[in-house]
C-alpha cells in the first residue's frame, strides 16, 4: 500500500483536567505533555501503522516548533515531506477532561502545502490512497493522481471552488465546520460519510444508495478522544486503498476511531490492523 496525506500540522499542548474551567475559572491540570497533532499529523501517523509507511506532504513553521514536529513525526513513521514557511507553527490548546472529552483551542493559521513547493509530487502517482485536509488548489489537483482520493469536509469552501472528484468526503453530523449536504459538490462524490460518534454514522453514494454504520466496541477505558476522527479518516482512506466494500470499510474506519479513544493523545492506541 503505498498511503499518502497532504495536509496540515498543529503543535499542540495538553492538559489532563477534571473538567474545562468556566470562565475566569482557575484549574490545575493533573497531566500535561505537548506534541505534533492536527488533522493531517494524526492521519499520517495512523496510516503509517496500518499501511506500514505513509508519506506527508505538508508545511511547517520555520521556528523551532515547526523544526521539532518535523523530527517527532519522523520519529513517529511517518516520511515528511515538507517546506518550512517564514511564519510562527500553527499552535494549539487542549483541555481534556475527565470523561475523556478534548475541548481545542488553535492559534495561527493552517498551514498546507502548495502544488508549486519543491517536493517529490513524483509519488502521487500510483500511490493506493490519498487523505487531503488541508493545501492549495493546485495540491488538490495532484492529489487527484492517486486511485483514490479522500478529503475533509471542514476544506468544502475549497473543494466546491476545485472541482477535483472525490471518492470519499468525510463530514460530520454534529460539528458545524464538517456540514456537508448533497448537491453541494459537482460532481458528487463517489461516497459521502457523516460521522456521528458514539451512534456510529451514516453514509451515501453518488447513485443515491444511503446506509447507516454503528459506532465500534472500544476495547478499554475510554481515555482521550483527541483524534479519533482524524483515525477514522485515516482508516476509511486505507479501507477503500485496499479495495473493501463500503459497509466493510466504514466498519473498519470505526474501529480506527473507537481505538483512538484508549490511548493518551492522538498516537498511543492507534490500531495495526493489516490483516484485519
Amino acid at each position: 500500500m503505498r498511503a499518502v496525506v497532504i495536509g496540515h500540522v498543529e503543535w499542540i499542548e495538553f492538559a489532563r483536567v477534571e473538567r474545562v474551567p468556566v470562565a475566569g475559572e482557575i484549574v490545575h491540570a493533573l497531566e500535561a505533555w505537548e506534541e505534533p497533532g492536527g488533522g493531517g499529523s494524526v492521519a499520517a501517523v495512523q496510516l503509517a501503522k496500518l499501511a506500514g509507511e505513509a508519506t506527508f506532504f505538508t508545511a511547517l513553521g520555520d521556528d523551532p516548533l515547526g523544526h521539532r514536529a518535523h523530527r517527532e513525526l519522523g520519529a513517529l513513521g511517518v516520511s515528511v515531506e515538507s517546506g518550512f514557511r517564514p511564519t510562527p507553527q500553527r499552535r494549539g490548546f487542549t483541555f481534556v477532561d475527565a470523561a475523556g472529552e478534548r475541548t481545542i483551542t488553535v492559534m495561527g493559521e493552517r498551514m498546507g502545502p502548495n502544488g508549486s513547493d519543491p517536493l517529490p509530487w513524483g509519488l502521487l502517482e500510483g500511490a493506493d490512497t490519498v487523505y487531503f485536509t488541508a493545501g492549495d488548489d493546485e495540491a488538490l489537483r495532484r492529489a487527484r493522481r492517486a486511485r483514490i482520493l479522500v478529503a475533509t469536509a471542514r476544506i468544502l469552501p475549497q473543494l466546491i471552488r476545485a472541482g477535483v472528484p472525490l471518492d470519499a468526503l468525510i463530514g460530520s453530523g454534529g460539528d458545524r465546520a464538517e456540514r456537508y449536504a448533497p448537491g453541494d459538490l459537482d460532481p458528487p462524490p463517489a461516497l459521502a460519510v457523516w460521522t456521528d460518534g458514539r451512534a456510529g454514522g451514516r453514509y451515501r453514494t453518488a447513485d443515491g444508495v444511503e446506509g447507516a454504520y454503528p459506532a465500534a466496541a472500544v476495547l478499554g477505558p475510554v481515555v482521550d478522544a483527541y483524534g479519533c476522527g482524524d483515525s477514522f479518516a485515516a482508516g476509511l482512506a486505507f479501507a477503500l486503498g485496499s479495495r473493501r466494500p463500503v459497509e466493510e470499510a466504514l466498519a473498519f474506519a470505526a474501529a480506527c476511531g473507537a481505538a483512538c479513544l484508549t490511548g493518551r493523545g492522538p498516537y498511543q492506541s492507534q490500531l495495526s490492523l493489516r490483516s484485519g
